[in-house]
């Protein structure tokens, strides 16, 4: 396996070692194939069974890392202007 440097500067370094049970090889190789899968997803290429599998068990979808549409922020910024009711339990909605 090749090995990969990753420079930062000492403030980061101290705070990095702060978390000694933190396996940071794994996040940085999970994160890189993030990157690719996230890739290969915006350029319509096929994503294999076991890059959906990587997908399945670390709970992120390249969906997830798209920015939200235009038209779904007006529409939730409208909604959160309008006027709501205040309930004191579940039951009260279904009454």
């Amino acid at each position: 396996m090749t090995s990969l440097t990753l420079s930062v500067n000492d403030e980061m370094k101290d705070q990095l070692k702060s978390f000694m049970w933190v396996n940071w090889s794994e996040i940085a190789r999970e994160e890189a194939l993030k990157k690719l899968i996230f890739e290969k997803y915006l350029s319509k290429e096929a994503i294999t069974a076991e890059e959906w599998e990587f997908c399945e068990k670390i709970d992120w979808h390249p969906v997830d890392d798209l920015p939200l549409k235009k038209e779904f922020l007006i529409k939730m910024e409208r909604r959160r202007k309008e006027s709501s009711i205040k309930i004191k339990s579940v039951s009260d909605m279904f009454n």
